[in-house]
């Protein structure tokens, strides 16, 4: 009687435990999608405060995260090679602090706009992907369940 006492409080354990939230959360990756659309560099200096403070919370607690900002309109400024005012900080997160963690994506609409209002080919900084919309990737992103911040 006793053995089968323990079975159902195992039992019952194991299904309160299937239906937490902290269950639920355990094995789904942790990716967060942060938008960026102002040429403000306090803007893009809080985007990647608030990247690399989530890959470092992670890091601490043993489990994985993926962060990708997605750059649009004047927020393109801080992907750009030739002018963005934290080039430095982007290359020294992707390649030497967080590499394969950080995804950063240009919106090549917005990149074809300034070629045309400025006369002359827009560089985008070699770590950055080109994305046709940003937009577009942001609700993609968000429609295979990634988080989602505007900073």
């Amino acid at each position: 009687m006793r053995s089968l006492f323990h079975a159902a409080v195992l039992a019952v354990v194991a299904m309160l435990s299937l239906s937490s939230p902290g269950f639920a959360a355990e094995g789904k990756p942790h990716r967060l999608a942060i938008h960026v659309d102002q040429n403000d560099p306090a803007v893009m200096n809080l985007a990647l405060n608030n990247a690399t403070n989530v890959i470092e919370y992670y890091r601490g607690k043993g489990e994985s995260a993926d962060v990708e900002i997605v750059t649009y309109g004047p927020g393109l400024n801080m992907l750009r090679d030739d002018t963005s005012p934290v080039k430095d900080r982007i290359r020294h997160i992707k390649d030497l602090a967080f590499p394969g963690k950080i995804q950063f994506s240009a919106c090549e609409n917005t990149r074809k706009g300034m070629e045309k209002k400025e006369g002359h080919p827009i560089p985008i900084m070699s770590e950055a992907t080109s994305v046709p919309s940003g937009v577009v990737r942001l609700m993609e992103l968000q429609e295979q369940g990634w988080s989602y911040l505007r900073p």
